[in-house]
């Protein structure tokens, strides 16, 4: 099994003339967390939704543990293991944490439009449920409707309905966006918890995340990419410290 669990090559998207992700060739380590960052505008979320079929590309090609994927649909690649977190909620306000996860689990299990089912015959799902509840720190939140918890906890709620789909490939699209400053640190112990075993691509904009958890970093500028490598690396670089960084970097170096 190849060290890459995904790779782009070539990879391209284009709007009427404007090329949005240009000839991008992006390899994922396997068991490692990678993070996509550049400036607004440098072609991360189109990047993203390529990855997820979300959009189709209009050149390249995607593959995932080494089979090409560039024609499968968004449920398809899902059912690869590839599952896309925050921006696709799986959380419904008005029903509880646990019951939030518990749909989850059906839905991974094809169960999930069976509604006919009595409550008592998803007991069975609970022990799975509360063990994901307690992987993100929400045991004690099990029975708090959603829409009453914290912002942090709400992000804690959809990576545990994300890993009910037990995806072996993360897609997590600005994780602390929105977070508050003193729930940052938080959220980012949780996806350093969450990625034990699992591999992790995610775009983000707060570079003290980046630092502190990833493990290699893929910069892009205008739908290409610019530079890669450890944070020391691409923060050094002088294209990247022009594009992106600059003030950032000085910033981060008198935090560290």
């Amino acid at each position: 099994m190849s060290d890459y669990i995904l790779e782009t090559r070539d990879l391209s998207k284009d709007f009427k003339g404007f090329t949005a992700v240009d000839r991008v060739n992006l390899r994922v380590r396997r068991g490692r967390i990678h993070a996509l960052i550049g400036p607004n505008g440098a072609g991360k979320t189109t990047c993203f939704n390529l990855l997820t079929k979300f959009l189709s590309p209009s050149a390249g090609s995607i593959l995932y543990n080494g089979q090409d994927i560039s024609d499968l649909r968004p449920v398809e690649i899902a059912r690869r293991g590839i599952i896309r977190s925050f921006q696709i909620s799986a959380v419904f306000p008005k029903l509880t944490a646990l019951e939030n996860v518990r749909i989850s689990l059906q839905r991974a299990e094809g169960t999930s439009f069976h509604f006919w089912q009595s409550d008592s015959s998803l007991i069975r799902l609970d022990g799975r449920a509360m063990a994901l509840l307690g992987d993100v720190g929400l045991e004690s939140f099990a029975n708090t409707l959603a829409v009453d918890l914290i912002y942090s906890h709400k992000r804690a709620l959809e990576i545990a309905t994300t890993l009910a789909a037990d995806p072996e490939l993360m897609l997590l699209d600005e994780p602390t966006q929105g977070v508050g400053h003193e729930d940052v640190e938080r959220v980012t112990t949780l996806i350093k918890k969450v990625a034990a075993g699992r591999t992790i691509l995610m775009v983000e904009h707060n570079m003290k995340v980046v630092a502190d958890i990833s493990d290699t970093i893929t910069v892009m500028q205008r739908g290409a990419i610019l530079a890669e490598g450890t944070y020391d690396e691409v923060s050094k670089n002088p294209l990247v410290m022009d594009a992106y960084l600059g003030n950032v970097q000085a910033h981060l170096e008198v935090e560290h």
